[in-house]
């Protein structure tokens, strides 16, 4: 950095800053014209599609050009890539503002994100905290590898009653220490189900960290917590502060108590500390973030920070941001701001009631196919849904109609682990022949492993040349001595697959039957069987539609998905595709034409977030946030029927189901309802029709040959 002496002059920024509006302007100049003496605490609220980024990084950039040292200069992100992105644009912004002097851009060393920042402060300090320099870091796997170990060593596994497995123990441990809240409330409020172990819980977490720290490694949460308790020292707390003049925070909404006290203890005047956020975008409670350090933020200094309202969306039609406003508005407590916007629009958005899921499907392929012809490309174009498995009827439509999509937040449908639990006992059902499929199905009993596994299918095999393999298939399972950890599961199993092998029961309450035995299994294998039920519920209604087992089988097999997620990228499937997301997983993104699936009280809100106030707070804050990833068309679509499987003493039954209540009819106003008819339903071919045909093919078949002569 230049001395004082020698500064430059003052650099002329209205040209550089004439692209942002006045209230981005504000947010960017605020307290820059002293950036080595900085001002109190500013809070951003920047509503969607606001230009957040490029404020942002725009004040960073600001900061730099006015005199600030680049390398007394922390920005946190909530991502890698954000971070490389940011620090790629203040550079950018900053070099063309600085022209000769571009240099004094570069050095903005300290930006990535609070957990990679977290690390190299804590390498830094270690010896202060009593952490060796060299520890290790333990990613999720890992570190629930390592719970298990301790839980083994504590005996816990050998439990009369089944104690919760790994990623259960994993999952309760990172909740408390993200969120600040008591074992007992966590337990309480998301593992109810894991109360009765609280005292064997409190013992097992105390070994692990006693274990973390005899084999000087930390986990992922380590991170925050370690980061927390070194900046709790005033000496430490009093050094961390003095290194850096300003502080940036992108996305504080989705911060948590931990990340929030580390900001609170670096910054504790709130002196060059800004944070950017939008607490109508607050959608991660489920990770430990709360709303409450938003918007409680102003008032935690003295004076209160200076806040700046970022409301002129650069995404949307105005209609689509009037409705938007409308459903935010009835929240219980929230910053007051309207967005607007110059794109005006006759198109409202389409509030579309349609009989049942089937309907929904169809419709959205219908609208989508449309809008393709019309020039619109699939990757413009995005389904949107509560949870992963409200797409599965549409996943099964897409592929039917050959129409490629990518799938974000989570496997497809038809690749999730439990869906091919399922799908498995069906195809060795069909095929005892199937060795993978066999070899996956017998793994699913408890002291069942590979080589047990191979021994049953290599017994089958043997007995193959006897008879009928279904016969024999049956023979071999019910003669082979099962291990003795299996030896309560093995008969139940043994009824099961003689009944589906000779098809005692008719399709498609056989597929009834086969998840009734599996759920007990679900239960066992997965920490979220609740979520993976519903999968397995959904499927057994499409398997409802086909007429028997082998077609069922067959449609789901001739184009299989590939899985995605949002961690592996964009498959090669095509050179367009459609976008399924979850909405957690489409936050920051957004599309020309978006479809929201199922807008009915049970999904949005989710039957599960009804529980409080603020539950039902978040509920609200997800259909906004799916409402606003909408540039030019938005659909809610709303079922009025949903097929539901023994939930009451009534067995299965369909249910009708009434709008989300976040768009009363005092909003209806602000959407063209309407609703979509049924497809109509083709008619039985004739059996002139099929003679006909059957020449055309002969007709087709000779004008073939002819080809070649």
């Amino acid at each position: 950095m230049l001395s004082v002496a020698e500064s430059p002059p003052p650099f002329d920024t209205s040209a550089w800053l004439a692209k942002l509006n006045d209230a981005q302007r504000e947010a960017v100049e605020y307290g820059a014209d002293t950036p080595n003496a900085p001002a109190g605490a500013l809070l951003v609220i920047a509503g969607a599609g606001s230009g957040k980024t490029n404020t942002l990084a725009h004040r960073v950039a600001n900061l730099v050009v006015k005199g600030a040292d680049p390398r007394r200069i922390l920005l946190l992100t909530f991502s890698r890539r954000a971070a490389l992105e940011m620090t790629r644009r203040v550079t950018r912004i900053a070099g063309a503002a600085l022209g000769a002097r571009a240099s004094l851009a570069q050095g903005l060393s300290w930006s990535g994100t609070f957990h990679s920042v977290g690390a190299r402060l804590l390498r830094e300090y270690a010896d202060l905290i009593g952490l060796a320099p060299a520890f290790t870091i333990n990613d999720r796997e890992d570190s629930a590898d390592l719970m298990n170990l301790v839980r083994h060593e504590l005996g816990l596994s050998a439990k009369e009653r089944r104690f919760p497995a790994k990623s259960t123990c994993f999952a309760i441990y990172s909740r408390v220490v993200n969120t600040g809240a008591s074992l007992t409330h966590v337990l309480d409020n998301a593992f109810p189900w894991c109360r009765e172990w609280e005292a064997d819980l409190r013992m097992l977490f105390a070994a692990y960290v006693d274990a973390k720290q005899k084999q000087s490694v930390l986990d992922y949460d380590d991170l925050l917590l370690y980061w927390s308790h070194m900046a709790a020292e005033p000496a430490i707390a009093a050094d961390l502060s003095a290194r850096f003049d300003h502080v940036l925070v992108d996305e504080y909404q989705d911060t948590n108590r931990l990340q929030a006290s580390i900001l609170l203890a670096l910054k504790p005047d709130g002196r060059g500390l800004t944070v950017v956020g939008d607490d109508a975008q607050s959608i991660y409670s489920f990770r430990g973030a709360t709303v409450r350090n938003i918007l409680d933020f102003p008032a935690q200094f003295d004076p209160p920070a200076k806040q700046v309202t970022l409301e002129r969306n650069y995404r949307s039609s105005a209609p689509i941001l009037a409705a938007s406003n409308a459903v935010i508005e009835l929240a219980s407590e929230r910053y007051t701001k309207n967005l607007w916007t110059d794109r005006a629009s006759a198109q409202r958005p389409r509030l579309v009631t349609v009989a049942d899921e089937a309907d929904q499907a169809r419709y959205i392929v219908e609208q989508v196919l449309e809008a393709r012809e019309q020039g619109l490309k699939l990757q413009s174009q995005a389904v949107l849904f509560r949870a992963a498995h409200h797409s599965a009827a549409l996943e099964i439509e897409l592929t039917r109609r050959n129409i490629p999509f990518v799938k974000f937040g989570g496997l497809k449908f038809l690749d999730s682990v439990h869906v091919k639990d399922v799908l498995a006992v069906l195809r060795w059902a069909e095929n005892p022949r199937d060795r993978v499929a066999g070899f996956r199905v017998v793994q699913l009993l408890p002291g069942v492993g590979p080589a047990t596994a191979a021994k049953v299918l290599d017994e089958i095999a043997a007995r193959a040349g006897a008879g009928n393999p279904v016969d024999t298939a049956a023979g071999a399972l019910a003669a082979f001595a099962a291990p003795a950890r299996a030896q309560e599961d093995w008969q139940p199993f043994v009824r099961l697959m003689s009944s589906v092998y000779g098809r005692q029961t008719p399709w498609p309450a056989e597929f009834e039957m086969v998840r009734r035995w599996y759920e007990p299994h679900l239960e066992r294998n997965h920490e979220d069987a609740a979520i993976r039920h519903a999968d397995v519920l959904q499927m057994e209604s499409i398997a409802g539609t086909y007429a028997s087992r082998e077609r069922f089988l067959t449609e789901l097999t001739l184009d299989p998905p590939d899985a995605t997620s949002d961690e592996s990228g964009v498959p090669l499937i095509d050179e367009d595709y459609l976008i399924l997301s979850t909405i957690h997983s489409a936050k920051g993104q957004e599309w020309r034409n978006v479809f929201v699936l199922n807008g009915v009280d049970g999904c949005i809100p989710s039957d599960l977030g009804t529980g409080s106030e603020d539950e039902i707070d978040e509920e609200r804050r997800l259909l906004y946030v799916a409402m606003t990833r909408a540039k030019e068309d938005l659909h809610i679509v709303v079922p009025q029927r949903f097929y539901v499987h023994n939930q009451t003493h009534m067995g299965d039954r369909h249910v009708w189901a009434s709008r989300t209540r976040f768009i009363p009819a005092h909003l209806m106003p602000l959407f063209d309802a309407y609703a979509w008819p049924r497809l109509p339903v083709p008619s039985a071919p004739t059996a002139a029709g099929l003679a006909a045909a059957a020449q055309a093919k002969i007709e087709i078949g000779a004008r073939l040959r002819k080809m070649w002569d």
